[in-house]
């Protein structure tokens, strides 16, 4: 997620359908296939999902738990998908719920919705799965979509379906991770897997995030086939303009609703993409498209499609679309345990920023600026909390339930972050802190990468840094 400021693939190519892949390699993993209509009368998304289960893990699974993201939108939820600080912002027309309701599983011998805050499908196996092994279920759910300018609802000129689909959970050493809803930061930690999912809708609706589109009986059927993706996620609208560019032989294209500079922006999204291929490693997909929609904050991301938020000012449209291009490395390509270690893909994100900047100063701004108004911003954070409290928590390493709010979450996951990686940069020097980059680009790209993997790719590049990571990450060192 973009930076909370102080207080697609749009049209649609049409193209055979594309295999997009993260990185190469014939390992097997889980593949999804899903077919879902939109109804937007009724704000609902009815479907189907085959799901064939891979475990890659050295122990035997008898149930298999998926994320129910959606569920963070329904009334009664006790851990909301946005603060009350942005509350009225997202939700333009008074409160809105919505949720995900399973219809029915196959392939299973039970299932029910479960967890801290029904965030869990929890499905039990007819046979235990072994490693290696794979399983097939059928699941059929419906998603309401609340009204709420935010990565999953009916916006006041967009719909974003992001997050709405049961999802396999993280499995970890001890066993599958169950992460409830975080109304800051992004409460989502996936394995990539391949995906197939065929959209339909009104043919009055473009589909962000659509491969392929054909229209018959007054309905549009769209197509995205991701191979090796972290996620998968689309933007509906019937009001959207587009520009086309490319970075290199990348496609890039910039759909927005009302964008007063809109070359501008699609010019910020082919530059950053370059830049970022240039520094840290060839981008992974064959394409890629910035969405301007309905969101609260700055921006998200997700593999191949960047949103930003309708109301940014001007002079920071460039700055969010530099960010989240930035994260089609540090989260779709690499990826990280972003609950409990924002700052991992935030703050290097936010870093990536400045280094862009300085290479292209037309965008406004330079390294030297970014960095200089995170030490301002941290040092003024770190004040006032030990003033009114006695004491300021700068652990950089924690859940995001655990973050007070917004103005901690965002001085400790990018300003501190961007402060770090500047520290880094300084210890390493240049040569080691690109190629130890470049490395962990490279080893980590379709994985899921801990802070000790990162602090590895420099000590193999000649840079001991592990002191300095933990001095920041668990808030010894003094800024």
């Amino acid at each position: 997620m973009r930076k909370i400021f102080s207080l697609a693939m749009c049209g649609l190519l049409l193209a055979p359908a594309l295999a997009l892949s993260a990185c190469g390699g014939g390992e097997e993993r889980t593949k999804y296939t899903i077919r879902a209509e939109y109804f937007p009368e009724e704000r609902r998304l009815f479907a189907e999902m085959d799901a064939s289960i891979v475990n890659p893990s050295d122990n035997a699974w008898e149930e298999l738990r998926f994320a129910l993201a959606p569920n963070a939108y329904r009334e009664g939820a006790a851990f909301a998908p946005v603060s009350e600080l942005y509350a009225p912002a997202a939700y333009y027309d008074g409160m809105s719920y919505g949720g995900v309701k399973i219809v029915s599983v196959e392939g299973a011998a039970g299932y029910e919705v479960c967890g801290e805050d029904a965030n869990v499908l929890a499905v039990a196996l007819e046979e235990p799965l072994y490693p290696d092994e794979t399983a097939d279920i059928s699941l059929t759910f419906e998603v309401t979509l609340a009204k709420i300018n935010h990565r999953l609802g009916v916006g006041e000129r967009a719909v974003n379906l992001a997050n709405f689909y049961p999802v396999l959970e993280q499995y970890g050493e001890g066993g599958f991770c169950d992460r409830v809803y975080a109304p800051y930061g992004d409460p989502f930690v996936t394995e990539c897997a391949d995906y197939d999912v065929t959209l339909t809708v009104p043919a009055e609706y473009t589909v962000c995030g659509a491969a392929t589109r054909e229209e018959a009986g007054g309905k549009a059927v769209c197509n995205l086939q991701a191979e090796n993706v972290r996620d998968v996620a689309f933007v509906l609208g019937t009001e959207f303009e587009s520009l086309a560019g490319a970075a290199g032989d990348v496609p890039v294209t910039y759909y927005y609703l009302d964008d007063g500079d809109a070359s501008r922006t699609l010019a910020a999204a082919c530059d950053s993409l370059s830049y970022y291929a240039e520094t840290f490693g060839e981008y992974a997909y064959p394409q890629y498209a910035v969405v301007q929609t309905d969101f609260p904050y700055g921006g998200m991301e997700y593999p191949m499609l960047s949103m930003i938020a309708r109301d940014l000012k001007s002079g920071d449209i460039p700055l969010v679309v530099a960010h989240e291009t930035a994260h089609q490395w540090w989260y779709a390509m690499v990826g990280s345990d972003q609950y409990n270690e924002a700052w991992q893909d935030e703050g290097l994100a936010e870093f990536s920023t400045a280094l862009f900047l300085d290479e292209y100063p037309a965008y406004g701004g330079s390294y030297a600026d970014m960095v200089a108004a995170s030490e301002l911003s941290y040092r003024s954070f770190y004040s006032v909390h030990t003033q009114v409290s006695g004491e300021a928590d700068t652990r950089m390493s924690k859940p995001l339930t655990e973050f007070s709010g917004e103005y901690e979450y965002r001085n400790l996951a990018y300003d501190k972050g961007v402060i770090l990686f500047d520290n880094l940069r300084a210890a390493a020097g240049d040569k080691r802190f690109f190629a130890a980059l470049s490395e962990y680009c490279e080893r980590y790209g379709g994985k899921i990468a801990s802070p000790a993997d990162m602090v590895a790719c420099f000590h193999r590049n000649g840079a001991r840094v592990e002191e300095l990571v933990t001095s920041f990450t668990e808030g010894k060192c003094i800024i």
